[in-house]
């Protein structure tokens, strides 16, 4: 059995797909999710082998949920469209194969083969993805996007990623590690990612090591072996 995740922002759509990948007799589905952080908090947790994927959905699209995987959790894709113009631009993404909606019994057949075939290989897709140009952020009744160059610093506890700017503090499902790798934030501590361009000085200290402080008076740490690096980075 192949363990399974849908995000898909329609439930018809969701529903009726999870409908027919049960009777393929081939999928345990572990979840199925209407938007993207509602996907990458299931990838995290339940860490599919499947993704089936919708390219076009509100606020975040498919391809851009790939930039927000951590690769070592990378699920093979498959993508799901109502729109055949997709298709090209799905196999340029290196997905496994997509499927256009409504999904055709005999087409699913067809991507079964290859997804198996995929698994015997053993190895963890790796996809070529962009940056990320949004942070989708979780509010109670919303998902804010915030420019990664409106983010003063980036933090991590034990509650998760906090992404802190202008407009307040607002917790993300994507990892610093992606973050990271993703964007120009910069990481200055084990736990925290700082943009570089908001640096107003750098402050040394006992403890912590240093510091630096943004242009918005904000106070950040600097990992000792974070410090000579940053120095580099800013020219100095």
């Amino acid at each position: 059995m192949m363990h399974a995740l849908i995000v898909d922002d329609e439930p018809y759509a969701r529903e009726e797909l999870e409908a027919l990948l049960l009777e393929t007799g081939e999928f345990d589905i572990v979840g199925s999710c209407g938007n993207v952080l509602e996907g990458l908090r299931e990838i995290r947790k339940e860490m599919p082998e499947v993704l089936f994927l919708d390219i076009q959905m509100n606020n975040v699209g498919g391809f851009e949920l790939l930039s927000m995987i951590d690769p070592d959790i990378m699920p093979r894709v498959v993508f799901v469209t109502a729109f055949d113009e997709y298709a090209v631009q799905a196999f340029e993404k290196d997905a496994i194969d997509y499927l256009v909606k409504p999904v055709r019994k005999n087409r699913l057949a067809k991507t079964v083969r290859k997804l198996k075939e995929n698994l015997d290989k053993g190895k963890r897709p790796v996809y070529a993805t962009p940056d990320i140009q949004k942070i989708p952020c979780v509010l109670i009744d919303r998902i804010k996007l915030i420019s990664p160059a409106e983010v003063d610093y980036v933090r991590s506890d034990a509650s998760g990623v906090h992404v802190v700017c202008s407009k307040g503090e607002f917790f993300t499902e994507l990892t610093l590690k992606v973050l990271e790798d993703k964007t120009d934030l910069f990481r200055c501590h084990k736990q925290f990612l700082v943009n570089l361009k908001g640096i107003d000085e750098i402050v040394f200290r006992e403890s912590p090591f240093a510091e630096v402080k943004m242009k918005t008076g904000l106070m950040v740490p600097v990992g000792r072996r974070f410090l000579q690096r940053l120095k580099d980075r800013l020219g100095i």
